[in-house]
């Protein structure tokens, strides 16, 4: 029987870096310059607004966790409260909405890589794919030391990036730019420079930002102790939140105007160059580089433990449910890095078309993953109010908070549909969903007669 079950390896240190690694990625390091240009300085809002909506999703998603001791999964909860169909599409969702990140992370890396030497970057692609499974197909504890390290550089790259600027704020500091002060927040046409549509449209960047926000959840089946970590690594997000996005680009718009920055170059790497640092590129490279592996290797960590909870609930392919000797869902995680792998040819074949529409399409099925936490905690409150009542790790201000969270993601998906850059991808995501429906229907139906039949 050990050999079926998910080794509880990773420690209380473990989960705060996979909770801080899970919310600084590439949608912040690289795409917070294209959210800038859209709305100016109001994307500090933008931040705040989403990374509040996702506190509440994670303190709902916390509750229903703690609240029932069989739970290793998001698919474990939807099915519970919404049934078979919501484990289902949930499952197979979320299990698309990480290789999809994957795949453009994957590639990211080949072309980060290519700052330094001039090779193909289906080189460097590959050899971090091969990398990342060697060291995941041995314990879940290199995954989450994996994690801590690379959490670790983006944490000091931010906290270098804040450091600089309150020193440069105190000095008065003059850079080609001007003179770097708090007044660049308002004094270039004003908090919305661009209107409210400007403001608006840069919700999609913003939601992609938070994406595996919820992975503190998805490592719950291997945590020491869920119920001392988990409510503690959730309670720290708003702090991260307001430090590590807030803050950060409260910095970095003190020092660079905003009618600086272009979507085509990271605000990290413009700031450090601004400030005198020589190998400034250089460094951000790096550091981007090592986020895009760290999202990479969540997405190869998490996607593997979803098509194994998927299988073990016979919503899978039954070898997919195996573990090796050190309690990894091997067969699993072979599946899911070759279909990244596969991906990563696609977005070499299409590069620019690509990224935009890969990074689209997993906000968009985050957006479905979250609201189907949001919802499955008002059935919990409506249905199991015995539950609720003895539970130690109450989400706050529900229901009343749980309607307002999914009315701001059905906003946002109206935004999407809006927006020229975005539509495709929000046309064609629900191709992928009516997919699902029909495959759940036929396995449905296909049972049913084998049950006739015997």
């Amino acid at each position: 029987m050990a050999q079926q079950e998910l080794k509880r390896d990773l420690s209380n240190r473990h989960v705060q870096l996979i909770a801080i690694g899970g919310t600084i990625g590439t949608g912040l390091f690289l795409g917070s310059g294209k959210a800038i240009q859209m709305a100016g300085p109001s994307i500090i809002f933008a931040y705040l607004i989403v990374g509040i909506a996702l506190f509440f999703v994670l303190r709902a998603l916390g509750e229903l966790l703690l609240s029932k001791g069989g739970y290793q999964s998001l698919t474990d909860i939807a099915e519970d409260y919404l049934g078979p169909w919501a484990s289902f599409v949930t499952g197979w969702t979320y299990w698309f909405c990480w290789i999809m990140t994957a795949m453009a992370d994957v590639i990211a890396v080949g072309v980060y890589v290519q700052y330094w030497f001039d090779i193909p970057q289906w080189i460097p692609a590959v050899i971090c794919l091969i990398i990342l499974l060697g060291l995941n197909l041995l314990t879940v504890k290199l995954f989450g030391e994996l994690e801590f390290w690379f959490a670790l550089i983006k944490v000091i790259t931010i906290l270098a990036l804040i450091g600089i600027g309150v020193i440069l704020l105190v000095m008065g500091f003059q850079t080609d730019a001007g003179t770097v002060t708090v007044q660049n927040l308002w004094e270039h046409g004003g908090w919305f420079p661009n209107g409210i549509s400007g403001f608006l449209l840069s919700f999609q960047m913003v939601v992609f930002a938070y994406v595996g926000v919820e992975l503190v959840g998805v490592s719950a089946a291997e945590t020491a102790n869920p119920q001392k970590n988990i409510p503690s690594a959730i309670n720290k997000i708003p702090l991260r939140i307001l430090f590590f996005y807030v803050g950060a680009l409260i910095v970095l718009l003190c020092i660079n105007p905003w009618t600086e920055l272009t979507a085509a170059e990271s605000p990290f790497v413009k700031t450090f160059s601004l400030v005198g640092i020589p190998v400034a590129a250089g460094i951000i490279n790096f550091v981007v580089l090592t986020s895009a592996a760290s999202a990479c290797n969540s997405g190869m960590f998490s996607t593997s433990r979803i098509l194994y909870n998927l299988s073990n609930q016979d919503q899978g392919p039954a070898h997919l449910a195996k573990l090796n000797k050190n309690h990894v869902p091997s067969n699993a995680l072979w599946i899911s890095t070759l279909v990244v792998s596969a991906g990563a040819l696609l977005s070499k074949l299409i590069p620019e078309q690509a990224f935009g529409i890969v990074t689209t399409i997993s906000a968009i099925c985050f957006i479905w993953v979250w609201s189907v936490i949001l919802i499955c905690h008002l059935r919990y409150k409506k249905t199991r109010p015995h539950l609720q009542a003895k539970s130690t790790f109450k989400a706050p201000f529900t229901p009343f908070v749980n309607y307002l969270v999914l009315a701001l993601f059905a906003m946002v998906l109206l935004i999407m549909l809006v927006a020229e850059e975005t539509r495709p991808a929000l046309l064609m995501t629900p191709l992928w969903f009516i997919l699902l429906f029909v495959l759940y229907w036929s396995r449905k139906k296909k049972k049913e007669s084998t049950k006739i039949s015997a």
